[in-house]
């Protein structure tokens, strides 16, 4: 139940910060406008006022009022509470089925999707490891010193938005994975050196998978082609392709012939300049040897 066990109290917008409904997500918004005119309308059907029922479940009124008005988006507790106080059999709880496609933002989720569908996948990211390699501990460490700072909530939508994406190491077929990382990002123990140790960890084992090439950007090179950002070339069955970079139209992704030539040449030369995937995981244990 949502009532704040110490305090005897009902869940307010103080307690649940970070659960609004981003106006620009025309899909999202559909999705939490259906949940919560359901939710009225059942509410409604019972004669439950907004008040009672929300002591029912556990929420102010405040936000029951919201979370109907579309304006929020439940948590699963919600729907299976608000199912049990008004007997609606399940049929409001697996509305979190609905739900939970859109509680993440609405650039995770296009990113998610595109990921899915790519059978090869070339990823460089300069200033951290790549969020599809991220441990959970190692992703919370990187959101917490995110200033200004995200609410615990947001913290946790990214979390799962980032594990959703790890489903890409379990597809079949497996799509192609290169990475290449920054040896600087694999030394700096960032949320203490336990997270880095298991972040190591998680770094070999997803090495060893036979669709997966891992290289380590050493910091002695004298000459690096990516200097000027991260890169993201997606490739799909059909032969079509999308790619972004900082460097390239702002960040925005690009499926132009042109565009995309130019971030596979830099990808390019950033393997060349790396370490071998052999090299790369031999260096990845003396780092771990030494953490």
């Amino acid at each position: 139940m949502s009532v704040d066990a110490g305090a005897g109290r009902l869940r307010t917008e103080a307690d649940e910060p970070g659960w609004e409904v981003d106006p620009d997500d025309e899909w999202g918004v559909a999705v939490i406008a259906t949940v919560g005119r359901q939710l009225k309308l059942r509410r409604e059907a019972s004669g439950m006022r907004a008040a009672e029922f929300g002591e029912s479940v556990g929420y102010g009124e405040d936000l029951v009022y919201k979370i109907e008005g579309g304006k929020r988006i439940p948590r699963q507790e919600y729907l299976d509470r608000a199912d049990e106080v008004l007997g609606a059999g399940g049929l409001i709880s697996a509305t979190w089925e609905d739900v939970k496609r859109v509680r993440y933002p609405k650039k995770v989720r296009e990113l998610g999707q595109l990921e899915a569908k790519a059978v090869e996948l070339q990823l460089y990211d300069p200033l951290n490891i790549h969020g599809l390699l991220q441990t959970p501990e190692y992703a919370r460490g990187l959101l917490l010193m995110r200033r200004p700072a995200y609410t615990e909530d947001e913290v946790e939508r990214f979390i799962s938005a980032r594990v959703a994406r790890k489903a890409v190491f379990e597809r079949d077929p497996v799509p192609e994975l290169s990475f290449v990382l920054e040896e600087w990002t694999l030394r700096r123990p960032l949320g203490g050196r336990s997270v880095l140790r298991r972040q190591l960890e998680r770094l070999l084992e997803a090495g060893q998978l036979r669709n997966v090439e891992l290289q380590v950007m050493p910091m002695d090179r004298e000459e690096h082609a990516g200097l000027a950002g991260g890169i993201e070339v997606l490739k799909f069955a059909d032969g079509s392709a999308v790619g972004r970079s900082p460097v390239v139209v702002g960040g925005r992704p690009v499926s132009e012939p042109k565009q995309l030539r130019i971030l596979e040449l830099r990808y390019g030369i950033i393997r060349a300049q790396a370490l071998t995937p052999r090299e790369s995981a031999a260096f990845i244990e003396q780092l771990l040897g030494e953490t």
